[in-house]
Parts: structure tokens; sequence; C-alpha cells
């Protein structure tokens, strides 16, 4: 009996499907301490992430809110692994970030992944730029971020199969 070494990765370029559902799974419960420990280490003093009294008192929600960039960072993060990992040449840009409702400690974030467009660049060859749309829902199905990520990824090595 042979072994065989395979490496998890992302997709290459070609390996991209236009209009695909990419679902990453397993989804990530929020927790306070991811919360406060966000919130700390990114200087963001807003109340609402870190005060439980004051938070409680603040329609409509009455409760602290988790940290929407803590969202859209682990919304993102979860997509690596299976889109990106490896793959990935540069972050070239976000757009259309939104949050229509909000993620509480307690909720779990799962995260699905729609290829809008690609193209391969024009001034790197052996390379393409991928559009893709986060969608981040909670436990209930309930959208609470999205966001349009453009990334720059290597292509297919040469004489490598898709």
């Amino acid at each position: 009996m042979t072994t065989q070494d395979i490496l998890q990765r992302g997709l290459y370029y070609e390996e991209f499907v236009a209009d695909a559902r990419y679902l990453h799974r397993p989804g990530r419960t929020a927790t306070e301490a991811d919360n406060v420990l966000f919130t700390t280490l990114t200087m963001n003093t807003q109340a609402l992430h870190l005060d439980a009294a004051f938070a409680d008192t603040q329609e409509p929600f009455r409760a602290r809110l988790m940290n929407s960039m803590w969202t859209l960072s682990t919304m993102v993060g979860s997509s690596v692994a299976q889109l990106t990992q490896g793959t990935l040449v540069a972050q070239l840009g976000f757009g259309d970030v939104a949050f229509p409702r909000p993620l509480f400690a307690g909720d779990t974030l799962y995260t699905e992944s729609v290829v809008v467009e690609k193209r391969l660049s024009s001034s790197r060859p052996g390379q393409g730029i991928v559009k893709i749309a986060h969608t981040g829902r909670n436990q209930d199905g309930t959208v609470v971020a999205t966001a349009v990520r453009s990334v720059l990824v290597h292509c297919l090595p040469e004489g490598a199969q898709p």
C-alpha cells in the first residue's frame, strides 16, 4: 500500500467557478471573549462592544453587539482554507460591506461565498483576479454581514490539471 501526500490548499484561478456558491463549514460561535479581545486589540472603545451596563440601556438591541470588524474578519477568514489558502497573491480590496443585522455573543456565524466574476490579470502573467461576494448568516439564517472582496490568485502551475 502506498501513501499519498495531499496538501490542503485554496483554488487556483482556473478552479474558481463563476456563480458557484461555496459553503464554509464549520461555523464559528462568537463569544464575549472574542468581542472584548478583538475590540481591545483594535483600540475600538465603542461602549456598545465593551460596556454591558451601557449597552443594556440602548435601543433597539439592549445588549452588547459583536464588533462588526470581528464579524467581517471572521466571515472572510472562514473562506480561506477552501478558496485562497496558498494560492492567494494579494488581497486587492473590499467593497459593498454591510451589516444589516447585528451578531451577538452566543450566535454562530456561517459563511458562504459566490464567485461574482474573474479575469486574467493583464499586468501579471500567471495570475488572475477573482471577485467574491461573501455572506455571513447567524444560526437562524439571518444575514448579518455582506462584503465583496477582490483577490489576486495564482493560475495553475505549468502542466498541472485542474
